[in-house]
């Protein structure tokens, strides 16, 4: 019995969800995205939408939850939107944006230059005496996460200093240095 699968989901309003042919397409204000499903049924009622399956085998299982978890999802960042906040620690350490365009500077010999998708909105905050910010907001979850995880990436959090990207609020497990 999968507990994530079987709540259904509220549509909230000004959002429309249609289902053809194992495709789901969610619309609402910020945008519109669709998703392909198998093993599993999806029905639209009365203000909800249910995913089932027909078979108790572990395949349908497995993705009874995970499709689930998917459309409300999608159904949630055409409504609300999703933001991931990356900081900037380390002395030197700048990022701006020119439109779509993020350049970072991270301690390498030269910036890095990261061209995002359209769907994803870049800010950058840089105040005085505070690490640098970069704001990431889309209206697609699996989208934003990868482009913060990309960013991530080009300089991780390493545990002495503690310098590198890190998500805001995220802690960062700290080492002892050597012992004199």
């Amino acid at each position: 019995m999968s507990r994530i699968g079987n709540n259904p989901i509220a549509i909230p309003e000004g959002v429309t969800v249609e289902v053809k042919d194992n495709v789901i397409a969610v619309k609402g204000k910020l945008g519109e995205l669709t998703q392909e499903f198998d093993t599993v049924n999806v029905k639209v009622e009365e203000g909800n939408v249910v995913v089932s399956r027909s078979d108790d085998s572990k395949d349908f299982k497995a993705k009874h939850g995970l499709y689930r978890s998917l459309v409300n999802n999608m159904i949630e960042g055409v409504s609300k939107g999703f933001t991931k906040e990356l900081e900037l620690v380390g002395v030197g350490y700048r990022a701006s944006n020119q439109g779509q365009k993020l350049d970072l500077a991270l301690g390498f010999s030269h910036n890095i230059i990261l061209d995002l998708a359209p769907e994803v909105k870049v800010e950058t905050v840089s105040e005085k005496g505070k690490n640098p910010i970069v704001k990431l907001t889309s209206h697609d979850k699996q989208l934003v996460g990868q482009v913060a995880a990309k960013i991530r990436g080009f300089r991780k959090p390493e545990p002495y200093k503690g310098k590198g990207i890190k998500f805001v609020g995220e802690e960062i497990r700290r080492k002892a240095g050597k012992s004199a």
